[in-house]
């Protein structure tokens, strides 16, 4: 695991990469690799969440759980897949959602949020890599570990921050989040097995719009051109 990580999130997270816990996910991603196993994201696409968005560039985070093990699906944004590359069950329900949310927007050419994430929406998995074909097959490695200091981090040293929290699995975070300092929106996840029971008409792009704007943040242009 080679780390490529942004400079600012270097400096607020540079003791995590020296802990325990990381130096045994190291060895256990190096394990999965000699053993000839195929993961996702590639590795310079691991930590692509934190070279996008800076630490003190952060609006709003939304809370994915594993990458895409699909081929050529995951390239480190929760939720966002590679240019080229159908649009999976959940992605094409929060485009849906979106375009109920505003009537000009349009259903975009490609999947790659990496247009949010340069705005300030960090888009983090809980998990950052996966085994092809085997979802969830890095949970409990120490990812967790490392993802919810990052959010703890951002509670404690960011003010203003909207964090969206889709499904019983982000909402288990919001123990991390200092809500005295910060937005959490909570909802059903926009999979096909639940976006029918409050994800749609969720109005959460929206409302995190209109919270940045009384936060004097400036609005997420949502649309993906």
């Amino acid at each position: 695991m080679s780390v490529q990580i942004e400079e600012s999130w270097g400096k607020v997270l540079q003791n995590e990469f020296e802990k325990d816990y990381m130096i045994r996910l190291k060895d256990f991603l190096q394990a999965e690799n000699s053993a000839g196993k195929i993961l996702y994201p590639a590795s310079k696409n691991i930590f692509k969440a934190f070279q996008l968005t800076p630490f003190n560039d952060v609006k709003v985070v939304i809370l994915g759980q594993d990458p895409y093990h699909g081929p050529n699906q995951a390239h480190g944004l929760s939720f966002s897949v590679q240019k080229g590359i159908p649009f999976p069950p959940s992605l094409q329900n929060i485009f849906k959602e979106l375009k109920a949310e505003f009537d000009d927007f349009k259903y975009p050419p490609h999947g790659n949020l990496s247009q949010w994430a340069e705005q300030g929406v960090l888009l983090l998995n809980a998990t950052l890599t996966v085994e092809a074909q085997k979802p969830g097959s890095h949970q409990k490695q120490g990812w967790e570990i490392f993802t919810d200091r990052v959010i703890q981090t951002l509670s404690e040293q960011r003010t203003g921050i909207v964090f969206l929290l889709w499904g019983k699995f982000a909402q288990a975070k919001a123990v991390l989040i200092d809500t005295s300092k910060h937005h959490v929106l909570m909802s059903p996840h926009p999979s096909p097995f639940s976006a029918h029971s409050g994800f749609f008409g969720n109005g959460h792009f929206r409302k995190t719009n209109e919270i940045l704007e009384k936060e004097g943040k400036g609005e997420i242009d949502w649309q993906i051109i």
